[in-house]
């Protein structure tokens, strides 16, 4: 009978023990990023700064705001990347979304990829290290409902795919998704923003088959 009544307060052990680790690993990866301009860095301290002073950051339910996942997509072949038309912000960005399950951000960027455009193969640039994010953006979300506005602490990822028709989104999500040359969508001038812009521009360069 006293073996089970630990059993709970060893699954809530285990469940911070989780987080801790989570959290520990964000902040290795932040050490490690090498920003690739002034915001980025910024960006970089402040989420530092955010994991330090709230431990439920990976959560939603944190106010000030919580850590995302997201990616690029790249198709092989044509080194097209892939943009989605985000309904509720109204612009075209990468794809991505909250931490949810996972302990790993890396794993929450491919099942937001996955679950956003059903393409089967997709995979990270670079097998060996899989966790490593390509960029680092915070952005505000504006207030929706009794939601209050909040921060984004988005870690973004490059994941490649060979199968560029295998396009099927899960129910709900947004069906208006674009293939475009890196040129392309680099061209999109007020459709995309800076941090997007910068995101693809790193994609770019470390995508196989980049010649400049």
């Amino acid at each position: 009978m006293a073996d089970r009544a630990r059993l709970p307060r060893n699954g809530d052990e285990i469940r911070r023990q989780q987080r801790r680790e989570a959290l520990a690993a964000a902040l290795a990866l932040l050490a490690r990023q090498k920003p690739a301009d002034a915001k980025e860095a910024r960006d970089i301290h402040r989420i530092q700064s955010l994991i330090t002073a709230h431990p439920d950051i990976f959560s939603s339910s944190c106010e000030v705001g919580h850590v995302t996942a997201s990616a690029v997509i790249v198709e092989l072949e044509s080194r097209r990347t892939l943009l989605h038309y985000h309904k509720r912000l109204g612009r075209w960005l990468q794809v991505g979304g909250h931490v949810e399950r996972e302990t790993e951000i890396a794993q929450a960027a491919l099942r937001e990829a996955r679950e956003e455009t059903g393409l089967p193969d997709l995979r990270f640039h670079r097998a060996e290290c899989p966790a490593s994010p390509i960029d680092i953006d915070v952005h505000s979300i504006p207030r929706r409902g009794d939601q209050p506005e909040h921060l984004h602490l988005d870690f973004r990822y490059l994941l490649l795919t060979s199968q560029p028709d295998a396009l099927v989104p899960a129910e709900g999500e947004s069906t208006r998704l674009r293939w475009l040359s890196f040129l392309e969508a680099l061209n999109m001038g007020d459709e995309i923003d800076a941090s997007l812009r910068r995101l693809l521009l790193k994609a770019r360069k470390l995508a196989p088959g980049n010649t400049t």
